[in-house]
């Protein structure tokens, strides 16, 4: 009887658990984005591996439910959403803990993860129901270049032919541009429109693209599945352009172009791409997240030792990253917004890649990455979303330490590289010790680009890493305090 009545019980509390579990919001969408490069693949796999690995490695000292000791487990378990790609984190894990360490192969397209984190609640009404709760974490990867497309919601297709034939025509980019807008410029735009040459025009300006994102290491791409199209790859929709001087044109006649015109077929694909790939990823995806990691790598443009490139790089990345914050939904998140229409309520900025630099330069990282983000920044915190930016580096890949140059004692940091092969020879990896340069703590200015004094190497990732331990990381506690510690009290 006694047997009885205690297993009723058990089931009681276990059913009140669930209930306040619903009730206190135990779920969080996590939004994780980044250009290309940004390293988001490298950044997601850490998380998942950090949480699921804690205490065997390395302790998270910054992350309050560890360092509380409240914090018990956490567990992939699977996705509800599965129409979406799985993210692929055994294969990353691979790549970086192989015979041969590689960073992992990045994502081109959406892709989501779910994990099941387990804890003992201290502080809320939680723990007068349950012995342990459980938060639910969904992780969604995206592109940051398809961020970059939804202010083309708010566009006509003039409007964006205009803004984008003024980037074509502003340094860097003219240079590379202006044989292609001549070709477009011959077009009569209301002349019966040849399809064949339609899509070559299209190949051209996609090639564009690419050269702008991964040669000039610039950041303002659009259309942004141009670049990475996923499942899009050779559709028809994504063979339009803008058409320069649309401006000289005159309305009328503009809005009575017949459809099979080569204006009146370019601005229904615009059109068509706004609502069925645009529309489609705003009203799927992006408006159920609620909490958000922006990544951005802010030292690879320095690199760009030039008075003609690099100025224009960084304003580039500002640009991108303007237009990103633009179209975010902002607020702090009751329960009723929660379940009616989500908001962000927590954004987090991440200059990643801060193991390739000396520790001293991690504070002038997080400096120049608030520049960036100034103007958008100020107008966020009026919206009272929380806030925060640091340096992170979600795999360690370097040691850092002291040396000796010219009688002075100096930081350094030591790593491995990839030698590229020469003359069919395999690749090999090097070791070297270097001081990188300074970061600049603000916006460089033209002195900066004339002395060419920064030194970013791209490192691999570091040997000896295995599946089942903590990645060596920095400040990634302080991510997962940022990101999850108030749903774990």
């Amino acid at each position: 009887m006694r047997s009885s009545f205690i297993k009723r019980l058990e089931k009681l509390k276990n059913k009140a658990g669930e209930l306040l579990n619903r009730t206190f919001d135990q779920h969080i969408n996590l939004a994780v984005t980044g250009l290309s490069r940004s390293g988001k693949t490298a950044f997601i796999t850490s998380l998942v591996n950090q949480l699921i690995n804690e205490g065997n490695g390395s302790k998270l000292s910054f992350f309050d439910p560890v360092h509380h000791g409240n914090f018990i487990a956490a567990k992939r378990v699977a996705q509800k959403n599965l129409s979406i790609p799985r993210f692929d984190y055994d294969n990353a894990m691979a790549s970086l803990t192989g015979e041969s360490p590689q960073w992992p192969e990045p994502t081109h397209g959406i892709s989501e993860l779910r994990l099941a984190i387990r804890y003992q609640p201290k502080n809320s009404l939680l723990k007068y129901a349950a012995d342990m709760a459980t938060l639910t974490l969904d992780i969604t990867d995206y592109p940051g270049e398809w961020l970059l497309d939804l202010p083309m919601l708010k566009q006509t297709y003039e409007q964006w032919s205009e803004q984008t034939q003024a980037l074509l025509t502003t340094k860097p980019r003219d240079e590379y541009a202006k044989a292609f807008l001549a070709k477009v410029g011959n077009i009569d735009p209301f002349a019966v429109a040849d399809e064949e040459l339609l899509a070559e025009l299209a190949r051209e300006y996609t090639e564009l693209l690419h050269t702008f994102r991964y040669k000039l290491g610039l950041s303002v791409i659009q259309p942004g599945r141009f670049i990475l199209p996923a499942e899009l790859a050779g559709a028809p929709i994504l063979e339009f352009f803008p058409f320069p001087n649309l401006t000289t044109i005159d309305g009328n006649d503009y809005q009575n172009a017949s459809d099979d015109s080569f204006i009146g077929m370019l601005r229904a694909r615009f059109l068509e791409y706004k609502e069925q790939v645009v529309k489609k990823f705003y009203r799927q995806h992006f408006l159920r997240f609620d909490r958000q990691i922006v990544l951005a790598d802010c030292l690879t443009p320095l690199n760009a030792c030039s008075i003609n490139s690099g100025p224009e790089s960084f304003a580039d990345l500002q640009l991108a990253i303007d237009m990103i914050l633009e179209s975010y939904s902002y607020g702090k998140s009751g329960l009723f917004s929660r379940l009616f229409s989500p908001r962000i309520d927590k954004l987090l900025f991440a200059a990643t890649k801060a193991d390739h630099v000396t520790s001293e330069q991690h504070a002038p990282m997080v400096s120049l990455l608030n520049q960036l983000i100034y103007k958008s920044k100020h107008s966020l915190n009026f919206e009272a979303v929380e806030m925060k930016t640091l340096a992170i580096a979600a795999v360690k890949s370097t040691n850092s330490g002291k040396s000796f140059h010219e009688g002075q004692q100096v930081s350094v940091i030591q790593g491995y590289t990839v030698k590229n092969a020469v003359e069919n020879k395999e690749n090999t990896v090097e070791k070297i010790t270097l001081f990188p340069g300074s970061v600049p703590d603000k916006l460089p200015e033209k002195e900066f680009w004339q002395q060419c004094a920064f030194n970013f190497v791209n490192f691999s990732p570091m040997s000896g890493m295995t599946k089942h331990q903590s990645l060596p990381h920095i400040r990634m506690d302080q991510v997962l305090q940022f990101l999850l510690a108030d749903k774990m009290i």
